[in-house]
Formats: structure tokens, C-alpha cells, sequence
């Protein structure tokens, strides 16, 4: 039987999205607000380009300088404003640290009308009430609350954000407080993911992958031939472009779904996932498998594991090639689907021999050492033992419990 352990409750910071509906006089003053942050934004990069490095404060100055020269300033929200120097100030700070990394790097470049979609509220101007979302000097705008937020979440910052479809999200920022689940190393798993199996684990299970953007080439193809015949700056190419953006965003909705719906049932079947540490821009070197790569989103399905349930990544060295059973090296080409062992004689599919040696590298990281049926009397962990024993450096809550 396991040890019952006291559940405590910890803060969490926790983004939800959400879709926003605006009117025609909204939509408007939401594009207003949108412009003045791009302009502010060229301007504070202007002056990093003019006179060199600017620290936030001198930033803050700058804008109350320009709101003294340009009156229209004042009739937006204040920390809408003071947000833009904070996101200059961290994209001055990125260039610096890749010069520091050896990067050859220029200076900040100014936003673009197409690629600027996003404002930030933070600490004050917003609230949700009633299914609407107020915007301080904007308006009170249909919010659609898909999913309920935890009575005690205290909202810190809400991101407007304008997709290139043309639909707006509300991006709202809160910090809740959970309470720890426990964490049973008997409901554990190790996935191999893949471009013909999306995933396979070392249960035996496995999930064939969509491939949304194979599916999706010939219509892009098409879209893309009208975009090349259109004159550009006519009305016509402005629409053939809009019609390319939706497809793209189509496809990553659905790649998205899927991605969350694979997530959240292995998040719901097991406490920890174990899952190969790939070396995903070596791989895509590879121009034959490139773009099934990038478009079965393994990164993105690492990520949501990361905060639905545990995940612990291992080295991804000869997985593939050593026997699950006797740990014979059978080297295999990709073209070769099964592995078959010459020494014990082990006959599997070659993802769920895969997914076995990543659940025993998983487990040797506990002391642990892999069986055919994991017996129940495993001790219970805590969440600390796991961040500090994982080999993976996890940038999550989890290093501070």
C-alpha cells in the first residue's frame, strides 16, 4: 500500500486564452491601440539605434517626453504604453546576449504593420465580468469564456493578441494556488515519438500521426500560385494572401488539438513521462524529413506534457538500437520497421522497443531497475526528488517545491 502524503497548496502561474468578439467601433479602437504601440515601438528603437543602449527607466522617460510632444498618447491606457519599453528593453537585452554567445548580430529592427499583433495590459486597466472583458479607454468587449477560472486566480496581466486570420485573443495571466497531486513511479511510461507513429509507448500503445500539413499541401499550392499571379497591392492579393493565412492557421488548430488531446491522455493515465531528449534542429538537417518533423510538433507535445503531468527526459542515444530485453545492439536503418534480436530473439515493432529503453533509462535515474510488470510496492515520491534527480533542467514550478 502507499504512504498517504499531506497535500499542500502551491502558487501557480496559469495563462488562459480566450476568443474576443468586438464590434465593428471596437475593432477599431482595438487597431488604434495597436498602432500606437507600433509607432511607440519604432520610435524607442530609433533612439537605441541613434544613441546606443537605453535602460528601461530611460526608456519610461522617453515616452513621457513623447507624451508631452504628441497629445494623442494620452488617450491610451498608461501600462499599455510602459509595457512597450519593457518589450524593447528585452529584445535589446536578447541581442546582447547572443553578441556575448559569439553571434553576429545588427541592431533592433522596427516593427512591421503585419507583424506587430500584440498589446499587454498589466496590473491595472482590465477586468472580466459577465462574460465581458473592460479595457481601460478601450470598451467592454464579448469574451468567451470556454473554460472557468479557479475562484481564488488573481489576474496580473491580460495580452491582446490579433492573429493573422484577423481574430482577436485575450491572453489573461493569473496566479492560482494548486494543490500537489501524488506522484506514483508505478504509473509511469515512456513514449517514443515518431513520423509514422506519432507516439508509441512501452505499454504497446500507439497513435498514427496526422501529418495536417501533408494533408494541406495541395490547397496551399493552389492559394500560393493565385498569390504569384496577383499584382502586388491590389485588393485581390491582399485577399489570395488572407486566404493562405487561414489555411495555415487551420492547420495549426488542428495540429494543436490533436497535440492537446494525446497530452492530456497520457497526463490522465499516468503520473510521470519518460520521453527521448531529441536534438530537434540536427534532425531537421535532414531535407527528406524535414518537414514531417516540424509538422508532427514534438517540441510542443513536450512542452504540454511538461505542465499537465511530469516529464522527465532521458539521452536518446541507442534507443532504437539496443534490445530491450538483452540489450544487444541490433543497428537498423529507417526503412526497417521491426527489431529482431539475434541474441535473445525478441521479435518487436521497432517504436515499442524504443519506448521500453526509454522507460528503463527513466527509471535507472531513480535507482530503479525496469520489469515486464512494475510491482506495486513503489514508494511514493515528491515533486522536489524528481526536479532534482531528473537530468533534465526544468525551467517550471516544480524547481521550487
Amino acid at each position: 500500500m502507499y504512504k498517504m502524503m499531506h497535500c499542500k497548496s502551491h502558487p501557480l502561474q496559469r495563462t488562459y486564452k480566450f476568443r474576443l468578439y468586438p464590434n465593428s467601433e471596437q475593432s477599431e479602437k482595438l487597431h488604434h491601440a495597436l498602432g500606437a504601440c507600433r509607432w511607440l515601438y519604432n520610435k524607442m528603437v530609433e533612439k537605441i539605434n541613434k544613441e546606443g543602449l537605453q535602460t528601461r527607466n530611460d526608456l519610461n522617460y522617453f515616452l513621457t517626453e513623447l507624451k508631452e510632444s504628441e497629445k494623442w498618447l494620452y488617450s491610451h491606457h498608461s501600462k499599455m504604453l510602459q509595457m512597450v519599453s519593457t518589450q524593447v528593453d528585452g529584445a535589446q537585452k536578447s541581442l546582447i546576449q547572443l553578441r556575448k554567445k559569439g553571434h553576429k548580430t545588427g541592431s533592433l529592427r522596427f516593427a512591421r504593420y503585419l507583424e506587430y499583433n500584440t498589446f499587454v495590459y498589466n496590473q491595472s486597466g482590465f477586468k472580466i465580468e459577465n462574460g465581458l472583458l473592460h479595457l481601460s479607454k478601450i470598451d467592454r468587449i464579448k469574451l468567451m469564456l470556454h473554460r472557468d477560472m479557479p475562484q481564488n486566480a488573481q489576474i496580473k496581466q491580460v495580452t491582446i493578441t490579433k492573429s493573422k486570420s484577423g481574430k482577436w485573443y485575450a491572453c489573461v495571466t493569473a496566479d492560482i494556488d494548486v494543490i500537489l497531486p501524488k506522484i506514483r513511479l508505478s504509473k509511469s511510461v515512456g513514449i517514443d515519438v515518431g513520423i509514422k507513429n506519432f507516439a508509441y509507448d512501452s505499454d504497446g500503445y500507439h497513435t498514427p500521426n496526422p501529418l495536417n500539413l501533408q494533408k494541406m499541401l495541395r490547397p496551399l499550392r493552389r492559394v500560393q500560385k493565385k498569390i504569384a499571379r496577383r499584382q502586388k497591392g491590389s485588393q485581390n492579393r491582399k485577399k489570395a494572401v488572407r486566404l493562405y493565412q487561414i489555411i495555415h492557421e487551420r492547420i495549426r488548430n488542428k495540429r494543436m488539438d490533436f497535440l492537446h488531446q494525446i497530452s492530456t491522455q497520457y497526463a490522465k493515465k499516468y503520473d510521470v513521462v519518460f520521453a527521448e531528449r531529441l536534438q530537434k534542429l540536427n534532425m531537421v538537417k535532414n531535407h527528406r524529413l524535414a518537414r514531417s518533423i516540424l509538422d508532427s510538433g514534438w517540441g510542443t507535445f513536450t512542452n504540454l506534457l511538461d505542465y499537465k503531468c511530469m516529464l522527465v527526459e532521458v539521452p536518446a542515444r541507442n534507443t532504437t538500437f539496443d534490445c530491450s530485453r538483452c540489450a544487444n545492439a541490433v543497428p537498423k536503418s529507417l526503412a526497417v520497421r521491426t527489431h529482431r534480436c539475434d541474441r535473445c530473439g525478441l521479435i518487436l515493432d521497432r517504436d515499442h522497443n524504443a519506448a521500453i529503453n526509454i522507460l528503463k533509462k527513466g527509471l535507472e535515474i531513480f535507482g530503479i531497475s525496469y520489469q515486464s510488470n512494475i510491482p506495486q510496492g513503489l514508494r511514493e515520491i515528491t515533486p522536489v526528488e524528481i526536479s532534482t534527480r531528473s537530468r533534465k533542467q526544468e525551467a517550471t514550478s516544480f524547481n521550487e517545491w
